[in-house]
């Protein structure tokens, strides 16, 4: 008997193991037996004595009365007509490629055929069925003769993934009303795996389930044995889903348990108590706001400003549309925290992002921030940024007033996680762009507060994410959302523009920014890649054009020929700057600069304005090869415009055919501004696979079944049953089935990697 645990070589045997070991990374039983099928064959019907619906999936044992060649009417080539009789009717089948089949299917022959009903005026057919050829054996030929299979198509693999140890088929296949259909490869198809699951399963001991019983009563979910043995063959439908609904309940509660595990070891960690005061310098920074916050942000702040007053850390998601004032929310936290005696670091993922926030909150506090110069607020503190490109004195600089706490806020990039930047007392982490960093980034900053304390978290995302994102990758952080824009902020008006067969809108998008910028305006122009040194060649209408990855790949505008083009061309009475990543960081700085003082009417760019970038004055972004970039990323390009009192104007081009799949996303994008209903669009497009980046993660573990679209309800139950067993049970003692699905069936390293996806 075998195990979940055990080898596939000693239940197998090498030969059988190991494509499964080399192809798919399966190694045990449990690996082989969650390799789930991905959907279900039937044979379909019995022909019955009325003529079958259109459409309809029949399997027959029929006798081959006629074969014959033909030639096709309409092109060159020829196909097999052949004539089968069963059940006293006689039905007409088309084979193509008829010179593999023609020596096989010959009259006198009987064989099993599976295929689709399909008409040709008041005649039926099945074109090309899969077929398996019966032999003789006494029981009225409805047996596969032993290592003999002849056929093609599902019927013919069937066969082969149901020959038994002595070589013939196992016909009992035949008369299931379900037949796995596995998830396979070249090297190791769906009739290998059905094969191998088959053998396994008929070894395997009763599986030993990890749920309490009350917890499966609870929810009307089936035994683990019976639901790996009913997954693979179940008996009726029935069988399949429950079988299905319990192994995603499985996957679901996996990841919660892990996340709770989180929020208990948050909730006995100590943080520094910041309650809120009358007169410190959060409030004299309330005091000289020149605007009204909205309610939501009033209500987010009373909710961050609550969890800073308790012992433990808080642990926040402070996510909203882009524009909705996440930025003014996080310093006010950080103030608060500043008024307690500590100090806060705001980890940015570009350093562009992080400049920008520091030019943005040392704006925001005026002579709040001037802390330790001649002349400052008596409450004043003081701004430090620190990122890789600094000078060697800028650096140090930055580095001394973190340790020694004359900065109450420090800003940067990776470099304030390095082992050699120290704070004096850290006691609040704030950290923009959440799937920008991974959870080990999180907690080497976390390790920088005083010994034995944890500092803050506050989590900050423009890229809205739906409940079941945030309940499977953020589970451990309470969560809040801001909806409403500021005040005087328009919609942003977004159009599509087809370049291929409407190059004349392509000129009308530069006109458009030529027209933006006399009305003392400004523009972004934003292109997938920076370029290098490959052969270019210039494309129609001015945008200088090159193949981006292959030969035959789609070609593609880089911001560095893009730049020269329109500086020379269609912008020469402009003045055009170009901004993208391999930029020295001062080149960088000085371009921003230039661009957020009106010195640059337009930026020529990457990526690196994706997020973060605050230029009031700009209302026009125009996105080449637009479906190049992802849903998200494309709403948070265009929420760098409009941000002022202007309307805001996105154009959108693509070189892709208007009828395609990537175009028509491009149009959905358009047609909102709402960015929970684009998060879950972004999600359809890419479904589980690409979300979880599985290939990445360094392990077959992973979802298998449940999806973030579907299965809202499952999730939303896992996490629910997760939180109530730790709240009975904080250590899983008692419950050890629970505590070793924590450890095998999710991996912690597999949940750190959802965060960062």
């Amino acid at each position: 008997m075998a195990t979940l645990m055990d080898p596939l070589d000693d239940v197998l045997g090498a030969a059988a193991a190991t494509p499964l070991a080399d192809v798919f990374g399966i190694h045990t039983v449990e690996d082989l037996l969650r390799h789930y099928p991905h959907r279900y064959m039937t044979h379909g019907s019995e022909l019955g004595e009325k003529e079958p619906p259109e459409g309809e999936h029949i399997t027959i044992v029929a006798t081959v009365e006629s074969a014959t060649l033909r030639s096709m009417k309409n092109r060159n080539g020829q196909f097999l007509a052949v004539t089968l009789a069963a059940d006293g009717q006689r039905i007409e089948a088309t084979f193509f490629s008829p010179h593999k089949l023609k020596h096989v299917v010959v009259p006198g022959r009987r064989g099993m055929f599976s295929g689709k009903v399909k008409y040709f005026g008041k005649r039926w057919n099945l074109t090309h069925p899969s077929y398996v050829i019966l032999g003789g054996d006494g029981n009225d030929g409805a047996v596969v003769p032993a290592g003999r299979i002849v056929g093609g198509g599902t019927l013919a693999g069937l066969a082969r993934g149901s020959v038994d140890a002595s070589g013939a088929v196992d016909m009992s296949v035949f008369d299931r009303a379900f037949v796995p259909i596995y998830p396979a490869a070249k090297d190791v198809e769906s009739w290998t795996f059905m094969r191998c699951v088959r053998n396994v399963l008929d070894q395997l001991d009763d599986v030993v389930d990890p749920l309490p019983e009350s917890v499966r009563a609870e929810r009307g979910l089936v035994d683990i044995d019976t639901a790996l043995r009913s997954v693979h063959f179940p008996d009726t439908a029935a069988d399949k889903d429950s079988a299905r609904e319990r192994l995603k309940f499985d996957e679901a509660l996996a990841v919660q348990l892990v996340l709770a595990d989180r929020r208990r070891d948050a909730s006995t960690r100590v943080a520094a108590r910041c309650p809120p005061i009358t007169d410190g310098i959060a409030a004299e920074f309330d005091r000289r706001l020149p605007f009204e916050l909205t309610a939501g942000q009033h209500e987010v702040a009373a909710e961050i400003a609550n969890d800073l007053s308790a012992p433990h850390p808080m642990s926040r998601l402070l996510q909203g549309e882009v524009g909705s004032g996440k930025t003014i929310v996080a310093l006010r936290a950080m103030l608060q925290v500043i008024d307690a005696g500590h100090q806060c670091a705001l980890l940015a993922p570009t350093e562009v992002l992080a400049s920008q926030h520091a030019r943005s909150i040392r704006s925001m506090l005026g002579s709040l921030a001037a802390g330790g110069e001649l002349g400052s607020h008596e409450l004043a503190t003081k701004v430090a940024l620190l990122t890789g490109s600094m000078s060697t004195a800028a650096k140090r600089s930055a580095l001394l007033d973190a340790v020694t706490g004359d900065a109450g806020i420090v800003i940067g990039t990776h470099a304030l996680i390095e082992d050699r930047v120290e704070f004096l007392d850290l006691a609040m982490v704030v950290v923009d762009e959440q799937h920008r960093f991974g959870v080990e980034q999180r907690d080497a900053l976390r390790a920088k507060a005083r010994e034995n304390t944890s500092p803050h978290l506050l989590v900050m995302t423009a890229t809205p994410i739906p409940r079941t994102i945030a309940m499977s990758t953020l589970g451990d952080l309470e969560t809040s959302v801001l909806t409403e824009l500021p005040r005087g902020r328009s919609p942003i008006v977004s159009n599509v523009v087809p370049a291929r067969s409407k190059p004349g809108w392509v000129d009308r998008a530069w006109q458009r920014i030529h027209e933006e910028v006399a009305a003392g305006r400004q523009a972004y122009v934003v292109c997938s890649r920076i370029g290098d040194d490959e052969d270019s060649e210039t494309g129609k209408k001015g945008a200088t054009k090159k193949k981006a990855t292959s030969d035959d790949g789609p070609e593609t505008t880089a911001a560095v020929d893009l730049y020269e083009t329109l500086s020379t061309g269609p912008m020469h009475d402009l003045r055009v700057g170009l901004l993208h990543g391999r930029l020295p960081g001062d080149d960088k700085d000085i371009t921003m600069s230039e661009f957020n003082s009106g010195e640059i009417d337009v930026l020529v760019c990457t990526t690196v304005v994706e997020v973060g970038v605050d230029v009031p004055n700009a209302t026009v972004m125009v996105i080449m090869d637009a479906d190049r970039f992802g849903v998200s990323q494309l709403h948070q390009l265009r929420g760098r415009i409009g941000r002022g009192g202007h309307q805001g104007l996105c154009i959108m081009i693509s070189y892709l055919s208007p009828g395609g799949g990537s175009f028509a996303r491009l149009e959905a994008v358009a047609a909102t501004n709402d960015g929970f209903e684009l998060a879950k669009l972004d999600l359809a497009t890419r479904r589980e696979g690409d979300v979880l980046g599985a290939a990445q993660s360094g392990t077959v573990s992973g979802l298998r079944l449940l999806s973030f679209i579907d299965d809202e309800d499952i999730i939303a139950d896992a996490q629910d049953c997760a939180r109530s067993l730790f709240a009975r049970d904080p250590s899983l003692a008692n419950n050890p089935g629970i505590a070793s699905m924590m450890r095998s069936a999710w991996r912690s390293d597999r949940v750190d990697y959802l965060q960062k996806s």
